[in-house]
């Protein structure tokens, strides 16, 4: 073996090969020991086949990967791939499967699953594997998801219902938060060393075990600490070279369009394919062929399931495939039996959702940009690497040890009519076609830039923003200060004083004594009098929660809103964007200021939800009692092949967390579903470009995705705390 590990105090592996690929190979084997089960399962995920190994339940999603061409896609992608990166990946998949049998063995989700002798020789995997798993946790990271709920909202209640629940808000003041990550950069004008800092925690949905991996990677060519996702080579996202140093938020541009088709069988046809009669889509100039296939889910301890597979011009279908193919053979089969009732059939015929998307037009995942951000030692040279970058489009912020700092948006942006942007387009519509690709943004930092999600650092490629209270927040926090360290930055990593309150106050202040109860008007006092941090120790942020919850929930079931209940016909896979309370929820400040041109009296609804949070809320319940740590566990909610709930499925404590949506500390809850802390900062991390071994790190959980291991939940105080490790291996924290 031409590799070492060393693991630091809490078990984070810093690599040593001699060369890239062996250093690839190092990886790949660290990680198939260290997260063997999460990395199988994201595997099982990239192919369609977790309903083969866990049951029915891994069905709604097998059937949307064989649907979306997953695996044909990302290998595609691969094979386009230049030579070197294609053998660098080879490496680490090579290492994956040398370490795979013992890392699997250890998982208690293997013994649970009673799958020990699947485990104990798994199958190789393929070399396009890492690019699959990369692309399965990002394909509903984008918007055609959000897209669904549009149009589901144009086609109940109208269009004009859209902008009243835009999470960015009516006219662009503090509210709700739709994402959470924070970045900025310090120059260093401001820092103690005289160099820039770079700071940041992505916020998403918190999985167990993390989403994130801490690593160094070095041999002749460089040695880089930073993330990586479980089952990819090298770093992505956030990670420090010695001299150069980056990272990410979301961009919130939208880069998928999801496109409204229209199938019918081909007239005349002659013969069949492996999906049965030949159909055909309306283009923009007329009808034209699709592909169309039938794939089989195997369901472990269940029938088999048939999956059709339809893919247009545009792209594959993802919705309504089934539903859509029926009616399209049902009003063929009429049209020999009366041609007006094959109209009719026509005029109710279920409607088709394809998806198109950059890394499948393109056949590229931008995967080229790992090994040259690897290699790089300057800006310039992670602007250089990043401009092969594909999705998700991303807003990062880099510097160097020159004290260079630069701002750039990376990603591919089809130019297209702004209808794309906002829901589904028809396929037959020339305005909806792609045109060029839009340019993203490049400028240079002189002091501070903070990067939150929000419209000014986007580069203008969506149409939906964070609000900008995060941003302003991080700028207020950081100011004129002098003399800035790491430690600083920790501390603005957990603020907790909440955006959302402002909009609370201007409401609640306003309302009339006689609308409400003794009760409520106790509660309004003190809402009022609560200083606007969501801390755990905090009544008034329970209190707070509590009445924003009432308020979505009566927002829902007001007659204006009423038709989002029906039922959309879309995969459960999808429900958490079609949830109705959820997406009010993340946009209820734009219907506190909007609902009333809807004739909504948003102050009697106001009212009754302080009168409910009387009822509800006893006077020593705080923050902590209702935010409680709830991370997500793949096996949530699965049973044997016999109906019988597994038991044992790691877990963590449900500890309380602070922060909220509206905060710096973005520690979600979903207003109107749930208060549980579902997500937030899945790592934390501040790069000193003065002094690596001064930077510092943290994970929600730990290193290891093996419950008994000391570093299965080693870091989660810290993480709780607001405490950050030292990033330098020598160091024993």
């Amino acid at each position: 073996m031409s590799w070492r590990v060393d693991r630091d105090a809490h078990g984070i592996p810093h690599l040593r090969a001699d060369d890239v690929l062996e250093l690839a190979r190092a990886q790949g084997h660290v990680t198939a020991l260290d997260r063997g089960w999460q990395i199988e399962h994201q595997r099982w995920r990239m192919e369609g086949r977790t309903a083969e190994h866990v049951g029915a339940s891994g069905v709604p999603w097998d059937t949307f990967a064989r649907q979306v061409r997953l695996e044909p896609t990302v290998r595609a992608a691969y094979d386009a791939l230049d030579e070197e990166t294609r053998a660098w990946l080879q490496a680490y998949v090579a290492g994956v499967d040398e370490g795979l049998p013992e890392g699997l063995a250890r998982s208690r989700e293997i013994g649970l699953l009673g799958l020990e002798a699947v485990a104990a020789e798994p199958r190789p995997w393929e070399p396009w594997t890492p690019l699959g798993i990369f692309w399965a946790i990002h394909l509903l990271f984008g918007t055609f998801p959000y897209k669904l709920f549009n149009g589901h909202v144009a086609d109940t209640v109208g269009p004009h219902l859209l902008p009243l629940i835009n999470a960015e808000g009516l006219d662009g003041r503090e509210g709700v938060e739709q994402s959470g990550s924070n970045a900025w950069v310090i120059g260093g004008r401001q820092t103690a060393s005289g160099l820039p800092l770079v700071a940041g925690d992505p916020h998403r949905t918190v999985e167990l075990p993390g989403c994130y991996q801490q690593v160094g990677l070095a041999c002749s060519e460089f040695d880089v600490v930073g993330f990586t996702f479980p089952g990819v080579p090298g770093v992505q996202h956030f990670a420090h070279t010695g001299s150069v140093a980056w990272g990410i938020t979301n961009a919130m541009a939208d880069y998928q369009d999801l496109t409204i088709e229209s199938l019918r069988v081909a007239p005349a046809s002659v013969g069949g394919t492996a999906g049965g009669r030949p159909l055909e889509a309306r283009g923009v100039d007329g009808w034209e062929p699709v592909t169309r296939s039938v794939e089989t889910v195997t369901v472990r301890g269940g029938a088999p399931v048939e999956v059709p597979v339809v893919v247009t011009a545009r792209g594959p279908v993802v919705t309504g495939v089934a539903e859509a193919v029926a009616a399209a053979e049902a009003a063929e089969a009429v049209t020999a039996v009366a041609a007006v009732a094959a109209v009719a059939v026509a005029e109710v015929r279920p409607t088709a959702y394809s998806l198109r998307t950059p890394s499948q037009v393109d056949h590229d995942l931008g995967f080229g940009a790992l090994l040259p951000l690897l290699r790089a030692r300057t800006v310039d040279d992670v602007e250089q690497a990043l401009s092969r970058w594909v999705e998700p489009v991303n807003s990062a912020l880099v510097a160097d040890t020159t004290g260079r700092m630069r701002h750039l948006v990376v990603g591919r942006v089809a130019e297209r009519d702004p209808l794309n942007l906002e829901r589904p387009v028809a396929a037959w519509d020339p305005r909806h076609v792609w045109r060029g690709r839009r340019p993203n943004e490049v400028r240079d930092i002189d002091d501070v830039m903070v990067s939150a999600n929000d419209r000014a650092s986007g580069g203008g490629l969506g149409v939906e923003y964070a609000t900008p209270f995060r941003a302003n927040r991080i700028r207020e926090l950081i100011g004129e200060r002098e003399g800035l360290t790491a430690d600083d930055c920790a501390d603005i990593h957990v603020d907790t004083l909440n955006g959302q309150a402002a909009v609370m106050r201007e409401l609640v202040d306003a309302l009339a004594d006689e609308c409400l109860t003794a009760g409520g008007r106790a509660v309004r006092s003190e809402l009022l009098a609560w200083d606007g941090r969501s801390d755990p120790s905090s009544h008034g942020a329970a209190l707070f929660s509590a009445w924003r919850t009432a308020l979505v929930r009566w927002f829902t079931a007001q007659p204006q809103l009423a038709a989002l209940q029906r039922p959309t016909g879309h995969s459960r896979i999808f429900a958490s964007w079609l949830d109705v309370d959820g997406q009010v929820g993340a946009g209820w400040h734009s219907l506190v200021r909007g609902a009333p041109q809807i004739g909504i009296d948003v102050a009697a609804g106001a009212c009754e939800a302080l009168d409910r949070v009387a009822a509800e809320v006893g006077p020593d319940e705080v923050w902590g009692d209702r935010h409680r740590l709830d991370p997500l566990h793949q096996l949530d909610g699965a049973t044997s092949p016999d109906g019988i709930p597994l038991r044992g499925v790691p877990s963590v404590a449900p500890d309380p967390v602070p922060g909220d949506k509206g905060c710096v500390l973005a520690a979600s809850s979903a207003p109107g579903v749930t208060e549980r802390a579902y997500g937030g900062p899945v790592a934390r991390y501040v790069w000193d470009l003065a002094d690596r071994d001064a930077s510092r790190w943290v994970v929600p959980f730990g290193t290891s995705g093996v419950p008994d291991d000391p570093h299965f939940a080693d870091q989660t105080v810290a993480w709780l705390t607001g405490r950050l490790l030292p990033v330098a291996r020598d160091r024993r924290a």
